[in-house]
């Protein structure tokens, strides 16, 4: 078995046993830079994926605690459509990528890892981003670090 070095993994191997929604502690601490929230709205937030898929991951979340959109009200379902669209400019002029997967996982099966808080995925992609190494040897590379996308993508919210 080849084995990856990444010392870095231990904060998050470490705090798999945290109590309570991320996302909900997230937007409740106000630490914004910290957890990597990129934007506050009325009704929802934006926030980095720690644990991205592609680089530029982010996150838009409701803030209020629910699992599946027919739980929210009008407001909150354009609220929400707002900040993804605003996201998605913002991640254009900040990466330039060629396009997006923009989606939600509802329920366990579905493939979502927090189930108990809406949220909907922006991975930007670019030709070639998916190449051998995911393939071959399950291993996805991130290009830039969550402090330095942070930084970016910020300067670009209009």
């Amino acid at each position: 078995m080849d084995k990856l070095w990444a010392p870095w993994r231990i904060t998050y191997v470490s705090n798999t046993r945290l109590k309570g929604c991320i996302f909900c502690k997230a937007f409740k601490e106000k630490k914004d830079k910290k957890n990597f929230v990129v934007l506050r709205s009325d009704h929802s937030f934006a926030i980095l994926n720690t644990f991205p898929y592609n680089n530029g991951h982010v996150m838009v979340v409701s803030k209020r605690h629910v699992s599946s959109i027919e739980n929210l009200n009008d407001n909150e379902i354009l609220d929400l459509n707002r900040v993804v669209t605003k996201m998605i400019r913002s991640l254009k002029i900040a990466l330039n990528p060629a396009g997006f997967n923009v989606g939600m996982n509802l329920g366990k099966v579905a493939g979502a890892g927090i189930d108990k808080h809406l949220h909907i995925h922006i991975v930007p992609r670019w030709l070639g981003d998916t190449n051998f190494m995911p393939v071959l040897s399950d291993t996805k590379i991130i290009s830039q670090s969550l402090s330095e996308l942070y930084k970016k993508l910020t300067k670009h919210i209009a």
